[in-house]
């Protein structure tokens, strides 16, 4: 006798969930990368239409790398909060209130610049990070609870696309709305109306896990249940957190390291690509926002080509699963490094290769989403939320310290010289980021994931010292016996 294995419909609702947190993260992309696009707007109108009656504002280049850097301020203190959150209140509860709030300040963005200009612009965007700040922890935690460890690294990479098109969005969109009638005041208001409309169809379609949702059909629960029975979500207790094997765990520290590399080299391209092409290229803002997003859009297309690729290269068993994400996260680092030197040393009369070196970098750096960023859930599926709040935590440091080295470094924006030391450092940390994740990744879940690590580890304690006393007892009777 044989029996059908039951492998759900081939469109369910855990795709539905990640369609819903890859429309979430492109939104959550576009209010925070949408800064770089309207500093240009507020401090050049010369980029934007003529004569509109918008102020101009005239910052430092200092001053606007403090509002860049603003929204990670608020950002980093919440990441840890953001695993706790989801796990006692759930990832849909979390996450929606969290948009809300950040889409909020959007629409207040506009009316607090005008009373308190940059210095107010960066208290919206911390409160906008503040928001913002328990949104990855709890992306991971829900990916863990609807994603089967076969399909994790398809629902992951397509979940996470939204990153690059959120990257495109906030560069291309917000340069056409500055450009339009709307001016940099509608850049707030757009961002938050679409914001707005996904709160309401999250609502309802949302769920923290299968148990929960009201349109999964029995099929796929059944399908999902089997696949992810020994996890947390079919548990009635909360799995206690093994904090100090966390800590110490090398494929774990490994990775965070990669992580911070990572997103030092992704955040001067996120942030400063506007104003190195509008300062050393000379772009208005149209071409500027234009060939600001053509990476970006380079990037979202290869996410998709390189999901495809893993699909093959996973069915085939060409890879095991490590050396995948070995292999992806070393294109997605190491070319980068020889386009961002190049991009440096390009002047006026090299814009179209200029352009085409920034597409590669940005392009090729969409590997990292199937190379490294879905690791934490490889580790440890019942932790993810966890990792990652440590992860972007820590991670946020970095984005808050990037553009203040910017501030530093390049005083002058035309100046060629000083945009190539920006792009030097970043090329060397992606580097050795992931010579870093090379000698310490893993795809291997953990042992500290067990539900029962803890126990095991708290009877071994109790068990060792009585083995010693009855050593040592067994020990000194035998002196004793030998003495007399």
């Amino acid at each position: 006798m044989s029996s059908e294995i039951n492998k759900g419909p081939v469109v369910g609702m855990r795709h539905v969930q990640a369609l819903l947190i890859f429309l979430h993260i492109t939104i959550v992309f576009i209010g925070r990368l949408n800064v770089g696009v309207s500093l240009v707007a507020m401090t050049n109108a010369e980029t934007t239409i003529p004569d509109f009656p918008l102020r101009e504002y005239d910052w430092t280049e200092a001053q606007k790398s403090y509002v860049i850097s603003s929204f990670f301020w608020g950002y980093i203190s919440k990441q840890f909060m953001g695993g706790y959150l989801c796990k006692r209140y759930g990832a849909k509860r979390v996450m929606f209130w969290s948009v809300f709030g950040s889409r909020v300040c959007s629409t207040l963005t506009p009316l607090f610049i005008g009373f308190g200009e940059w210095k107010a612009y960066c208290a919206i965007r911390v409160i906008m990070g503040l928001a913002q700040g328990v949104i990855f922890p709890c992306i991971h935690q829900h990916l863990a609870r609807w994603s089967l460890p076969a399909e994790r690294s398809r629902l992951g990479a397509l979940s996470y696309s939204g990153c690059e098109c959120g990257n495109m969005s906030a560069m291309f969109l917000s340069g056409m709305i500055a450009k339009s009638s709307l001016g940099w005041h509608g850049i707030s208001y757009v961002s938050a109306g679409v914001a707005f409309f996904w709160c309401a169809l999250w609502f309802i379609l949302a769920a923290d896990n299968p148990t929960k949702s009201r349109f999964v059909g029995e099929r796929e629960f059944l399908y999902i249940e089997s696949s992810l029975e020994h996890t947390e979500m079919y548990h009635e207790t909360t799995i206690p957190i093994p904090w100090r094997a966390i800590c110490t765990s090398a494929p774990f520290l490994g990775f965070l390291v990669t992580r911070c590399c990572g997103m030092w080299g992704l955040s001067t391209l996120q942030a400063q690509i506007p104003a190195q092409m509008n300062g050393v290229l000379d772009m208005d803002m149209k071409s500027t926002a234009f060939f600001s997003a053509l990476p970006f859009l380079a990037m979202w297309v290869m996410s998709y080509v390189y999901l495809i690729a893993v699909d093959i290269l996973l069915a085939g068993n060409c890879l095991s699963l490590t050396t995948l994400r070995k292999t992806f996260n070393s294109i997605a680092f190491w070319i980068p490094c020889a386009t961002l030197i190049g991009i440096g040393f390009l002047g006026l009369d090299q814009k179209s290769l200029a352009i085409a070196l920034m597409t590669i970098s940005v392009g090729v750096n969409s590997d990292a989403t199937i190379g490294s960023s879905l690791n934490p859930i490889d580790l440890s599926p019942n932790h993810a939320g966890i990792l990652t709040g440590i992860v972007n935590t820590t991670v946020s440091v970095v984005t808050i310290v990037t553009p203040l080295v910017v501030g530093l470094v390049v005083e002058d924006g035309t100046n060629r010289s000083e945009w190539q030391i920006i792009f030097i450092i970043a090329a060397v940390l992606l580097f050795l980021g992931n010579c870093v994740y090379l000698c310490f990744g893993t795809a291997v879940t953990q042992p500290w994931d067990s539900e029962d690590y803890l126990k095991l580890k708290d009877s071994e304690l109790a068990t060792k010292p009585a083995i010693n006393g009855a050593t040592n007892g067994t020990h000194k009777d035998t002196m004793e016996t030998q003495t007399s």
